[in-house]
């Protein structure tokens, strides 16, 4: 099978699209042939050694869509032909082919697209994370994501407004505010604009926002801590870089600051996570957005253009 394997850490260049040997399942493992691949940021960290060390040679990435070739031994809740999404697995996700313990594999609806599948690991569950069991929101509070038309910020949308929350979302480009709003955003705001902490505070009656789902902590975090309103909580999704902040704007809200990194996230947490995320596909509340199709060989301009700013949706490799 073809895949893309990293022998050394180093920029994209290091991405090599090279012929490997089809892996084979074991027991209690699945084998799911790759439809489309979704490219995560946290895979440039990897592949550039911010978060090695890494055994060499390696397959990237973690989240695919496609469909059951075989089961191994001991498994009952697949069987061959059944679409489903991963959120991990043993081999890594940038190939043709992918070998899964059964806890990596989850049930894709038959309404949802591959590419949709493949954005779902990821970004889906650090969404999931960061609003319902880092951030605690509850129906009726209002939410700032910030940050929301790339891959995190648009499932945070669907999955707040879903929740029952007032969702207020910023974006960096006309095209994303748009998408933003088609998400199910209550208010957009533009977090270029000089003004525009103002306006989300006359949004809240100068009451302020109860929670914060930061994607670019470096940049923001000191303001968020402006405009939360009293006992808020900003979740700290993204981050490239460091920031001053002025600790008393903590103290006079009661607020928060919490940390949050799906690598943290426990057995029973990723249960509870997917659980979630399937009954949402299958209802119609989660429709992942994708932005961009790219083929596998080209898997090095996805690792340029995911860092770039000005994202809409999800960048998916199709094999």
């Amino acid at each position: 099978m073809k895949a893309i394997r990293v022998h050394q850490f180093g920029g994209p260049e290091v991405l090599k699209f090279e012929e490997v040997p089809d892996p084979r399942p074991g027991s209690g493992q699945v084998l799911v042939g790759v439809r489309a691949i979704g490219v995560n940021p946290v895979e440039t960290y990897v592949r550039s050694g911010i978060y090695g060390p890494k055994q060499f040679p390696y397959i990237p990435g973690t989240d695919v869509g496609g469909v059951v070739e075989e089961v191994g031994q001991n498994v009952k809740q697949f069987k061959k032909g059944d679409r489903v999404y991963t959120n991990s697995t043993v081999t890594g996700a940038y190939a043709q082919k992918v070998l899964c313990e059964i806890s990596q594999v989850h049930p894709l609806p038959e309404k949802v697209s591959f590419e949709q599948g493949a954005a779902m690991g990821v970004p889906y569950a650090t969404a999931y994370r960061a609003l319902f069991l880092r951030g605690q929101i509850r129906a009726g509070e209002t939410v700032l994501i910030h940050g929301a038309s790339g891959g995190v910020g648009t499932a945070a949308v669907q999955l707040a407004h879903a929740h029952g929350a007032v969702v207020i979302g910023t974006g960096g480009t006309e095209e994303g505010r748009k998408l933003v709003k088609k998400q199910g955003a209550d208010h957009v705001l533009d977090h270029h604009s000089p003004g525009y902490l103002k306006q989300l505070m006359a949004l809240t009656d100068n009451r302020g926002v109860d929670a914060i789902i930061e994607m670019l902590a470096n940049v923001n975090l000191a303001k968020d801590l402006t405009v939360l309103a009293k006992h808020g909580r900003v979740v700290v999704v993204g981050n490239r870089g460091s920031i001053e902040i002025n600790p008393r704007d903590t103290m006079s809200r009661d607020a928060s600051i919490l940390g949050m990194s799906l690598m943290n996230a426990t057995e029973a947490e990723l249960k509870q996570i997917h659980a979630g995320l399937v009954a949402g596909l299958a209802n119609g509340t989660l429709a992942p957005v994708i932005g961009r199709e790219m083929p596998l060989s080209g898997a090095a301009e996805a690792h340029e253009q995911i860092l770039k700013p000005g994202s809409h949706g999800k960048i998916v490799l199709k094999p």
